[in-house]
Protein backbone atom coordinates (compact mmCIF):
# COMPACT_ATOMS: atom_id res chain seq x y z
CA UNK A 1 0.00 0.00 0.00
CA UNK A 2 1.18 3.37 -1.01
CA UNK A 3 1.61 6.13 1.96
CA UNK A 4 -0.60 8.37 0.93
CA UNK A 5 -3.48 6.02 0.72
CA UNK A 6 -3.30 6.16 4.33
CA UNK A 7 -4.80 9.30 4.32
CA UNK A 8 -7.97 8.72 1.98
CA UNK A 9 -11.69 9.60 3.49
CA UNK A 10 -13.67 8.97 0.54
CA UNK A 11 -16.80 10.78 0.14
CA UNK A 12 -19.66 8.24 -1.37
CA UNK A 13 -21.74 10.00 -4.01
CA UNK A 14 -23.84 6.86 -5.51
CA UNK A 15 -24.19 3.15 -4.95
CA UNK A 16 -26.09 0.86 -7.52
CA UNK A 17 -26.38 -1.88 -9.68
CA UNK A 18 -26.88 -2.02 -12.99
CA UNK A 19 -27.95 -4.32 -15.64
CA UNK A 20 -27.73 -4.02 -19.32
CA UNK A 21 -27.58 -6.85 -22.22
CA UNK A 22 -25.64 -4.31 -24.70
CA UNK A 23 -24.30 -1.02 -24.00
CA UNK A 24 -23.83 -0.15 -20.33
CA UNK A 25 -21.27 2.73 -19.44
CA UNK A 26 -21.44 6.25 -19.81
CA UNK A 27 -18.57 8.54 -21.19
CA UNK A 28 -16.86 10.19 -18.60
CA UNK A 29 -17.83 11.17 -15.19
CA UNK A 30 -16.09 13.71 -12.69
CA UNK A 31 -15.61 11.43 -9.58
CA UNK A 32 -14.03 8.03 -9.20
CA UNK A 33 -16.41 5.24 -10.66
CA UNK A 34 -15.77 2.07 -8.88
CA UNK A 35 -17.31 -1.02 -10.84
CA UNK A 36 -17.69 -5.00 -9.55
CA UNK A 37 -18.76 -7.32 -12.41
CA UNK A 38 -20.87 -9.50 -10.90
CA UNK A 39 -22.38 -11.66 -13.58
CA UNK A 40 -21.14 -11.75 -17.34
CA UNK A 41 -18.36 -10.62 -19.57
CA UNK A 42 -17.70 -7.31 -21.18
CA UNK A 43 -15.47 -4.99 -22.81
CA UNK A 44 -14.14 -1.83 -21.14
CA UNK A 45 -12.83 0.64 -23.17
CA UNK A 46 -10.61 2.84 -20.96
CA UNK A 47 -8.59 6.02 -22.84
CA UNK A 48 -8.63 3.65 -25.90
CA UNK A 49 -7.25 0.91 -23.91
CA UNK A 50 -9.63 -2.40 -24.22
CA UNK A 51 -9.65 -4.74 -21.53
CA UNK A 52 -11.89 -7.98 -21.30
CA UNK A 53 -13.43 -8.46 -17.88
CA UNK A 54 -15.39 -10.84 -16.46
CA UNK A 55 -17.41 -12.25 -13.28
CA UNK A 56 -14.69 -11.13 -10.33
CA UNK A 57 -12.74 -8.21 -11.72
CA UNK A 58 -12.77 -5.26 -10.84
CA UNK A 59 -12.32 -1.64 -12.99
CA UNK A 60 -11.52 1.55 -11.00
CA UNK A 61 -12.08 5.07 -13.30
CA UNK A 62 -10.54 7.58 -11.84
CA UNK A 63 -12.39 11.15 -12.56
CA UNK A 64 -12.51 12.04 -16.51
CA UNK A 65 -11.34 8.88 -17.70
CA UNK A 66 -12.99 8.02 -21.23
CA UNK A 67 -15.05 5.21 -21.35
CA UNK A 68 -17.35 2.77 -23.06
CA UNK A 69 -18.58 -0.69 -21.76
CA UNK A 70 -20.24 -3.32 -23.94
CA UNK A 71 -21.36 -7.21 -23.35
CA UNK A 72 -19.95 -8.90 -24.60
CA UNK A 73 -21.84 -12.24 -23.36
CA UNK A 74 -25.29 -13.75 -23.83
CA UNK A 75 -26.58 -13.51 -20.01
CA UNK A 76 -27.17 -9.72 -18.67
CA UNK A 77 -24.09 -8.27 -17.81
CA UNK A 78 -24.53 -7.34 -13.56
CA UNK A 79 -22.06 -4.59 -12.28
CA UNK A 80 -22.10 -3.17 -8.85
CA UNK A 81 -21.14 0.53 -9.03
CA UNK A 82 -20.25 2.99 -6.19
CA UNK A 83 -19.35 6.56 -7.29
CA UNK A 84 -17.28 8.21 -4.85
CA UNK A 85 -14.24 11.31 -4.37
CA UNK A 86 -11.26 10.26 -2.66
CA UNK A 87 -11.84 13.37 -0.04
CA UNK A 88 -14.42 15.25 1.43
CA UNK A 89 -14.74 18.61 -0.62
CA UNK A 90 -17.87 20.61 0.59
CA UNK A 91 -18.55 21.90 -2.83
CA UNK A 92 -17.68 18.98 -4.61
CA UNK A 93 -20.07 17.18 -2.47
CA UNK A 94 -23.18 19.21 -3.70
CA UNK A 95 -23.03 18.19 -7.23
CA UNK A 96 -26.18 16.14 -7.85
CA UNK A 97 -25.60 15.47 -11.75
CA UNK A 98 -22.62 14.31 -13.85
CA UNK A 99 -22.06 17.81 -15.97
CA UNK A 100 -18.79 18.18 -16.66
CA UNK A 101 -17.96 21.73 -16.82
CA UNK A 102 -14.26 23.57 -16.93
CA UNK A 103 -14.72 24.22 -12.93
CA UNK A 104 -15.55 21.23 -12.09
CA UNK A 105 -11.91 19.42 -13.99
CA UNK A 106 -9.70 21.82 -12.06
CA UNK A 107 -9.86 19.56 -8.79
CA UNK A 108 -7.08 18.87 -6.55
CA UNK A 109 -3.94 16.55 -7.47
CA UNK A 110 -4.62 14.30 -5.02
CA UNK A 111 -8.11 13.54 -6.42
CA UNK A 112 -6.00 11.44 -8.88
CA UNK A 113 -3.96 9.51 -7.16
CA UNK A 114 -4.82 6.45 -8.15
CA UNK A 115 -4.59 7.41 -12.09
CA UNK A 116 -1.16 5.82 -12.09
CA UNK A 117 -2.57 2.71 -11.02
CA UNK A 118 -3.55 -0.44 -12.76
CA UNK A 119 -7.21 0.08 -13.04
CA UNK A 120 -7.95 -3.43 -13.47
CA UNK A 121 -7.92 -6.02 -10.68
CA UNK A 122 -8.98 -9.50 -10.59
CA UNK A 123 -10.24 -11.09 -7.06
CA UNK A 124 -9.43 -14.55 -5.68
CA UNK A 125 -13.09 -16.46 -5.06
CA UNK A 126 -13.05 -15.60 -0.80
CA UNK A 127 -12.88 -11.97 -1.54
CA UNK A 128 -15.62 -11.77 -4.44
CA UNK A 129 -17.54 -12.71 -1.69
CA UNK A 130 -15.94 -11.02 0.91
CA UNK A 131 -16.92 -7.81 -1.80
CA UNK A 132 -20.50 -8.74 -2.66
CA UNK A 133 -21.36 -9.16 0.74
CA UNK A 134 -19.75 -5.41 2.14
CA UNK A 135 -21.41 -4.18 -1.32
CA UNK A 136 -25.17 -5.03 -0.29
CA UNK A 137 -24.39 -3.20 3.06
CA UNK A 138 -23.33 -0.21 1.70
CA UNK A 139 -26.04 -0.16 -1.05
CA UNK A 140 -28.68 -0.62 1.74
CA UNK A 141 -27.19 2.03 4.40
CA UNK A 142 -27.13 4.10 1.13
CA UNK A 143 -30.89 3.83 0.05
CA UNK A 144 -32.08 3.55 3.86
CA UNK A 145 -30.28 6.45 5.26
CA UNK A 146 -30.14 6.26 8.74
CA UNK A 147 -28.31 8.44 10.83
CA UNK A 148 -24.72 7.35 9.98
CA UNK A 149 -24.74 6.07 7.55
CA UNK A 150 -22.33 8.99 5.40
CA UNK A 151 -19.74 7.08 7.63
CA UNK A 152 -20.76 3.58 6.98
CA UNK A 153 -20.59 4.62 3.66
CA UNK A 154 -16.83 5.76 3.49
CA UNK A 155 -15.56 2.61 6.13
CA UNK A 156 -16.96 0.05 3.13
CA UNK A 157 -16.08 2.56 0.50
CA UNK A 158 -12.16 2.03 1.81
CA UNK A 159 -12.76 -1.22 2.39
CA UNK A 160 -13.68 -2.08 -1.20
CA UNK A 161 -10.34 0.02 -2.11
CA UNK A 162 -8.40 -2.37 0.05
CA UNK A 163 -9.95 -5.31 -1.91
CA UNK A 164 -8.96 -3.50 -5.23
CA UNK A 165 -5.51 -3.19 -4.64
CA UNK A 166 -5.46 -6.69 -2.94
CA UNK A 167 -6.58 -8.05 -6.14
CA UNK A 168 -3.90 -6.36 -8.46
CA UNK A 169 -0.95 -8.51 -7.00
CA UNK A 170 0.35 -10.58 -9.42
CA UNK A 171 -2.03 -9.21 -11.88
CA UNK A 172 0.57 -7.39 -14.05
CA UNK A 173 -0.52 -9.91 -16.85
CA UNK A 174 -3.74 -8.41 -17.43
CA UNK A 175 -2.90 -5.01 -19.77
CA UNK A 176 -4.92 -4.04 -22.08
CA UNK A 177 -4.69 -3.30 -25.87
CA UNK A 178 -4.60 -0.10 -27.70
CA UNK A 179 -7.87 0.42 -29.67
CA UNK A 180 -7.32 1.41 -33.56
CA UNK A 181 -8.07 5.11 -34.50
CA UNK A 182 -9.05 6.07 -31.13
CA UNK A 183 -8.66 9.51 -31.45
CA UNK A 184 -11.31 9.42 -34.34
CA UNK A 185 -13.54 7.60 -31.95
CA UNK A 186 -13.01 10.10 -28.99
CA UNK A 187 -13.73 12.71 -31.40
CA UNK A 188 -17.02 11.30 -32.38
CA UNK A 189 -18.36 10.75 -28.93
CA UNK A 190 -17.06 13.45 -27.42
CA UNK A 191 -19.09 15.31 -30.61
CA UNK A 192 -22.18 13.17 -29.55
CA UNK A 193 -21.80 14.05 -25.27
CA UNK A 194 -22.45 17.92 -27.11
CA UNK A 195 -24.94 17.48 -29.47
CA UNK A 196 -27.14 14.52 -28.80
CA UNK A 197 -30.12 17.10 -27.94
CA UNK A 198 -29.84 17.77 -32.19
CA UNK A 199 -32.28 16.06 -33.82
CA UNK A 200 -30.57 16.68 -37.16
CA UNK A 201 -27.60 15.08 -35.96
CA UNK A 202 -26.78 11.84 -38.32
CA UNK A 203 -22.83 10.15 -39.59
CA UNK A 204 -22.81 12.38 -42.13
CA UNK A 205 -22.35 15.72 -39.80
CA UNK A 206 -20.61 13.70 -36.90
CA UNK A 207 -17.86 12.47 -39.93
CA UNK A 208 -17.45 15.99 -41.19
CA UNK A 209 -16.75 16.79 -37.49
CA UNK A 210 -14.14 14.02 -37.04
CA UNK A 211 -12.59 14.86 -40.27
CA UNK A 212 -12.60 11.54 -41.93
CA UNK A 213 -15.40 10.19 -44.65
CA UNK A 214 -18.45 8.36 -43.32
CA UNK A 215 -18.04 5.15 -44.38
CA UNK A 216 -13.98 5.09 -42.64
CA UNK A 217 -15.75 6.21 -39.53
CA UNK A 218 -18.47 3.76 -39.47
CA UNK A 219 -16.21 0.99 -39.90
CA UNK A 220 -13.85 2.02 -37.32
CA UNK A 221 -16.75 2.65 -34.59
CA UNK A 222 -18.20 -0.82 -35.01
CA UNK A 223 -14.82 -2.81 -35.69
CA UNK A 224 -13.85 -1.39 -32.46
CA UNK A 225 -16.98 -1.00 -30.27
CA UNK A 226 -19.15 -3.52 -32.38
CA UNK A 227 -21.74 -1.02 -32.06
CA UNK A 228 -22.78 1.66 -34.35
CA UNK A 229 -22.38 5.75 -34.50
CA UNK A 230 -26.37 5.51 -34.16
CA UNK A 231 -27.17 3.33 -31.46
CA UNK A 232 -24.09 4.90 -29.36
CA UNK A 233 -26.24 8.34 -29.97
CA UNK A 234 -29.89 6.69 -29.13
CA UNK A 235 -28.14 5.45 -26.56
CA UNK A 236 -26.91 8.74 -25.39
CA UNK A 237 -29.99 10.23 -25.95
CA UNK A 238 -32.04 7.78 -23.49
CA UNK A 239 -29.61 7.59 -20.83
CA UNK A 240 -30.11 11.95 -20.85
CA UNK A 241 -34.08 11.31 -20.64
CA UNK A 242 -33.83 8.74 -17.91
CA UNK A 243 -31.81 11.49 -15.67
CA UNK A 244 -34.45 14.21 -16.72
CA UNK A 245 -36.98 11.57 -16.14
CA UNK A 246 -35.89 11.16 -12.16
CA UNK A 247 -35.43 14.61 -11.45
CA UNK A 248 -39.64 14.64 -12.66
CA UNK A 249 -39.56 18.43 -13.30
CA UNK A 250 -40.70 17.78 -17.21
CA UNK A 251 -42.99 16.02 -19.09
CA UNK A 252 -41.81 12.86 -21.53
CA UNK A 253 -42.77 15.01 -24.58
CA UNK A 254 -40.85 18.01 -23.16
CA UNK A 255 -38.29 15.20 -22.27
CA UNK A 256 -38.08 13.69 -26.10
CA UNK A 257 -37.50 16.85 -27.47
CA UNK A 258 -34.99 17.81 -25.08
CA UNK A 259 -32.58 14.86 -25.74
CA UNK A 260 -32.98 14.85 -29.77
CA UNK A 261 -35.69 12.70 -30.60
CA UNK A 262 -37.38 14.45 -33.81
CA UNK A 263 -41.32 12.88 -32.38
CA UNK A 264 -42.56 11.44 -29.14
CA UNK A 265 -43.50 8.24 -30.75
CA UNK A 266 -40.29 7.71 -31.68
CA UNK A 267 -38.73 8.43 -28.07
CA UNK A 268 -41.41 5.72 -26.65
CA UNK A 269 -40.58 3.37 -29.72
CA UNK A 270 -36.60 3.70 -28.90
CA UNK A 271 -36.90 4.23 -25.13
CA UNK A 272 -39.06 0.29 -25.19
CA UNK A 273 -36.34 -1.26 -27.15
CA UNK A 274 -33.55 0.07 -25.13
CA UNK A 275 -34.95 0.08 -21.52
CA UNK A 276 -37.94 -2.53 -21.60
CA UNK A 277 -40.39 -0.91 -20.38
CA UNK A 278 -41.84 2.29 -21.56
CA UNK A 279 -41.18 6.35 -20.45
CA UNK A 280 -44.26 6.54 -18.55
CA UNK A 281 -43.34 3.15 -16.57
CA UNK A 282 -39.57 4.30 -15.84
CA UNK A 283 -41.03 7.49 -14.28
CA UNK A 284 -43.76 5.51 -12.37
CA UNK A 285 -40.82 2.96 -11.11
CA UNK A 286 -38.58 6.33 -10.33
CA UNK A 287 -40.51 8.77 -9.02
CA UNK A 288 -39.89 8.22 -5.52
CA UNK A 289 -35.68 8.87 -5.93
CA UNK A 290 -36.82 11.92 -6.92
CA UNK A 291 -38.75 12.92 -4.31
CA UNK A 292 -35.34 12.42 -1.86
Amino acid sequence: MEIWMNSLSPYVRVVKIHKSFSLAGEWMDYDHVFTYIEQGEAEFFLNGVKYEVKEGDILLMPPFMAHIIRSTSEIPLIQYIVHFDLYYDEERSSWKDQLITEERKAITDKEMQFASTSPISRLQLPDQIELKKRFLIMQKEFLDRRSGYSLILKGICLELLVLFMKGQVGNNDREGKMTKGWVFIENTITFINERYWDPGLDNHTISEHVGISTNHLSFLFKDQLGITIHKYLTHIRIEQSKIRMIEGTQTLTAIAEMVGFSSIYLFSRSFKATVGVMPSQFMAMNSDISKR
